[in-house]
């Protein structure tokens, strides 16, 4: 069902999208035949391309798909897969959209240098095509996303996020790299600034919204979702339901529920402690209408442009973005 709404979506961009794929692809190409083994690899497990695909359509919303839009797309999508492939080293994660991570089939040391060749390689198609505007806005999200990330390890030690500091840290790490999507797309179809702003605007919220519905999915309410799986707790991850639910309940479960986060986050009972207390106190629901104000923002900035297929399909992005099941 999934892959059949995303199909419908990237229909006015499909021609564009299959263009790009051959595009990417060339991008990456190496002398050195185990670098051109692995970045065949991170081809064959490409995803969605939903980022790419907001830079299309984005495009196609303010004027046009052009050369830019390719080089933009292509940038976007270089040094998003770089900063992937570092995460992962990180994290120690041995899977990536259930294929193996390049750092569990050739460790760490070459997943590390592989990271820095796709850098490399998203700087060097800037240059080449003389695009600084493109390099400057995406270089802006990639520095945003490491703060971000930075910020949310600080605050994760002493669990005292609040929810201003939240919003900051999501928008940094998740939203930044969407509103890049779209301030690109727009800036590759020859707008003005003013526009290419109000775009990096709309891909803002619908980057909140996006990352508020990943901490909603960790509850598993909903037939859909299935069973909790407490990752972001294990993880010690201060997600907006549980910020909102630890202001809420009186001293002593808030006491009980940090315990259970900083000693126990390992323990299925401790886990399910808090996200029962979550789930009653009205942490989900809080959190899904922080999610619908940053995606009705987002749609009423869309509101403004004129009719399109561009347009509608943005708009089923946008909607598509909340209502996913995963």
């Amino acid at each position: 069902m999934a892959s059949t709404i995303v199909n419908e979506i990237k229909a006015p961009v499909s021609d564009e999208m299959k263009l790009f794929e051959e595009k990417f692809k060339a991008s990456m190409k190496s002398k050195v035949p185990l670098l051109d083994r692995i970045t065949h690899y991170i081809v064959k497990r490409k995803g969605k391309q939903m980022r790419p695909l907001f830079v299309f359509l984005s495009a196609k919303l303010c004027g046009g798909v052009s050369e830019s839009t390719y080089s933009a797309a292509s940038l976007i999508e270089l040094l998003h897969t770089a900063t992937l492939v570092h995460a992962d080293v990180v994290d120690d994660a041995n899977l990536r959209r259930g294929m193996f991570s390049i750092n569990a089939l050739w460790k760490n040391k070459i997943a590390v240098l592989v990271g820095d060749f796709l850098l490399s390689r998203g700087l060097l198609l800037s240059v080449e095509n003389n695009e600084f505007d493109m390099l400057k806005l995406v270089s802006e999200a990639v520095n945003e996303m490491s703060e971000g990330e930075l910020l949310q390890i600080e605050k994760a030690r002493r669990l005292d996020i609040t929810e201003e500091v939240y919003y900051e840290v999501i928008r940094q790490k998740t939203a930044s790299l969407i509103a890049a999507c779209c301030a690109t797309g727009a800036k590759s179809a020859g707008v003005d600034d003013s526009m290419v702003q109000k775009m990096k605007f709309f891909g803002e919220n619908i980057g909140m919204a996006f990352q508020i519905k990943d901490d909603i999915f960790d509850y598993g309410t909903g037939k859909d979702i299935g069973k909790p799986t407490g990752i972001d707790i294990k993880e010690r991850k201060m997600t907006l339901p549980l910020i909102y639910t630890m202001n809420k309940v009186e001293k002593r479960v808030k006491r009980k529920m940090k315990s259970a986060i900083k000693n126990h986050n390992e323990d299925p009972v401790y886990v399910k402690y808090v996200i029962d207390n979550v789930i009653e106190h009205g942490g989900l629901d809080f959190a899904h209408d922080r999610m619908m104000f940053y995606t009705e923002r987002a749609l009423s900035i869309l509101a403004e442009f004129p009719d399109s297929s561009a347009k509608d399909s943005l708009r089923k992005l946008v909607i598509y973005t909340t209502e996913r099941t995963k």
